[in-house]
């Protein structure tokens, strides 16, 4: 059957004619499994949102497929908007007790450039809890991500080839420059529920639901709810839901909850937003007197120290691939690491910290340690292979025996 509902009068063989067609069908295993991935990656990076706010009543809108609706997602084409975005991220993770914030500067100063105004130093504070952000954007060289919290803001600036990062609380600035359109500047944090949604519509396909839930209202604007469930068992994914501007046909809301129920994993979601061009001076940026500024080192030398530290870490990972299809689909590798992880004496007060985190397992493949969130889950073998996805962790001890 088709990913669309038969209320979306979508004929089956047409649809999957139409992924036959497609040059990209071949990745469509790999762009699954990097899904939920993706959408759990972005949420350590920047987003979610409290559910329903600012939104109320159900807006009597003329009817419409799925497959329509889907459509006119694809040809939104929003340049210019202006709003905020409340967020929310509940992936179940223990309190670390500032331990991630510590690891984020330790990855930035890894990095070479070590500013606490570094993207990468800010991006982990967002993998749970509730947050507000302001952003805006006047076409493709134009935009601007701000966090907020309290007494302090972060922002991120693009503004033609300089990237601009500021930390009012330390007063510190991060800039980067690049003439290539962002080949090499670190990647900017996605900021709206299009950034999540254009991600999961990669996902439909024939292990797919997707279907119209109705109508709702969102920042004040009239939206088409679509939805998008999984028809296999054993996913911890239970629903992501989409609400799309009925006039822009951007979407509003990105909703993701996990099959365990509960709150969502996942919520982002615009409670005001405006698609008037914002004024030019929101883009502009200068760093503070006393601000202490760090350049993105831009030598070949670096460059080159870079490529191949990424180089030398992929041929560490060892027996990459994909097991499975769907959303039942899981990522594996193998690290080359044996003995597994230093989770008791040998890891010293880290070691046991480690463990408490994980539950010890056990199968044909040997012993190993799960660790759990309430979307992905991951298998650390005591040989040093890895087994993650959104599935359950009898699919991952399952999949550990197969391979073994």
């Amino acid at each position: 059957m088709a990913p669309y509902e038969s209320d979306d009068a979508v004929d089956a063989a047409q649809a999957d004619a139409a992924r036959d067609e497609d040059p990209r069908a071949g990745r469509r295993k790999a762009a699954r499994y990097a899904v939920p991935v993706a959408v759990v990656g972005v949420a350590a990076a920047t987003i979610g949102l409290v559910p329903a706010l600012a939104a109320s009543g159900n807006p009597d809108l003329p009817k419409i497929t799925a497959k329509q609706l889907i459509e006119k997602i694809a040809k939104s084409d929003v340049q210019q908007l202006s709003g905020t975005v409340r967020v929310s991220t509940d992936l179940g993770l223990p309190n670390l007790g500032g331990l991630e914030n510590n690891l984020a500067s330790g990855a930035a100063k890894g990095s070479g450039d070590g500013s606490s105004a570094d993207p990468q130093s800010q991006l982990t504070s967002l993998v749970s809890g509730t947050h507000t952000l302001r952003v805006a954007a006047d076409g493709p060289e134009k935009q601007k991500l701000s966090l907020l919290e309290s007494g302090s803001e972060y922002s991120l600036i693009h503004n033609g080839k300089d990237v601009w990062g500021y930390d009012s609380k330390s007063n510190a600035v991060y800039h980067s420059t690049s003439a290539d359109s962002g080949k090499d500047r670190k990647a900017e944090p996605p900021a709206t529920p299009k950034d999540f949604a254009d991600q999961a519509l990669k996902s439909v396909d024939d292990t797919t639901s997707v279907t119209v839930d109705g109508t709702e209202q969102v920042a004040g604007r009239d939206a088409y709810k679509l939805l998008i469930k999984p028809r296999q068992s054993g996913t911890t994914v239970g629903a992501i839901s989409i609400a799309v501007d009925a006039k822009t046909g951007m979407p509003l809301k990105f909703t993701l909850t996990p099959k365990s129920g509960g709150a969502a994993v996942l919520d982002a979601g615009f409670t005001q937003v405006s698609f008037a061009k914002p004024a030019a001076s929101a883009f502009s940026f200068t760093p503070p007197k006393g601000a202490k500024v760090t350049e993105e080192k831009q030598d070949s030398a670096a460059r080159e120290h870079g490529r191949e530290s990424r180089e030398g870490f992929a041929k560490g990972m060892k027996g990459t691939g994909v097991l499975g299809k769907g959303w039942t689909s899981i990522a594996t590798f193998d690290t080359g690491a044996k003995g597994g992880l230093p989770t008791g004496s040998q890891g010293g007060d880290l070691g046991g910290f480690v463990g408490s985190l994980g539950e010890k397992v056990s199968g044909k493949f040997g012993k190993g340690t799960v660790f759990s969130t309430r979307l992905v889950n991951a298998l650390i073998t005591d040989n040093g292979k890895v087994y993650a996805g959104t599935v359950t962790k009898d699919a991952l001890v399952k999949a550990a025996d197969a391979g073994k």
